[in-house]
């Protein structure tokens, strides 16, 4: 499953309620990231907008055919 992005706002008491289209009971992992701190923000971006270089039938092609060593 690819990974469920939301932008929620903290409530009183520091809660975040969220909704997610996964059936009860089911394990998930939940990071949390403050999105006033830019620390890692252009890191995050980068490593998002990059992913279709690993999209790729040829070099799939060449690294499936290599012999292992």
């Amino acid at each position: 499953m690819s990974p469920i992005k939301m932008d929620v706002v903290v409530g009183q008491g520091g809660r975040v309620e969220l909704t997610v289209p996964l059936p009860a009971g089911t394990p998930v992992e939940v990071l949390v990231l403050d999105r006033g701190s830019d620390d890692f923000r252009d890191l995050m971006e980068a490593a998002q907008s990059s992913l279709g270089f690993w999209d790729n039938p040829m070099d799939d092609e060449d690294w499936n055919a290599a012999p292992p060593r």
